[in-house]
């Protein structure tokens, strides 16, 4: 997903993820592929690199303001799963279980925008 949306628009994007996605790795390739990104570090993370002191580093860049927005993503995942067919995923093939996600978008931005 994340190599697909390169291809386009980057100037505006910007990955916001939970703590589950604190990993060092995930940094370091979210780096190296030059993605903006807000992650919070993870309580064990913190502990652990205070403990070593000042060979632990400069904690990762996070900006509370900015993670605010991902509650806006997590309502929109929300409301799809509201959708019986959308939250078990019984469809058989990819593109219909697709087809239902865009009918499901399309329906619930119709309700909310009229």
């Amino acid at each position: 997903m994340l190599a697909a949306h390169r291809r386009g628009d980057t100037e505006a994007f910007r990955l916001l993820a939970d703590k589950s996605y604190s990993h060092p790795s995930t940094r370091t390739y979210l780096r190296a592929k030059k993605i903006a990104h807000t992650i919070p570090a993870r309580t064990d993370q913190e502990k652990r690199r205070k403990a070593k002191g000042s060979a632990g580093g400069r904690p990762p860049a996070f900006d509370a303001e900015i993670y605010k927005d991902r509650n806006t993503v997590k309502r929109g995942f929300g409301r799809l799963k509201q959708w019986r067919v959308i939250a078990t995923r019984y469809d058989k093939y990819a593109t219909t279980y697709f087809g239902g996600v865009l009918l499901a978008c399309m329906l619930i931005h119709h309700r909310t925008r009229h």
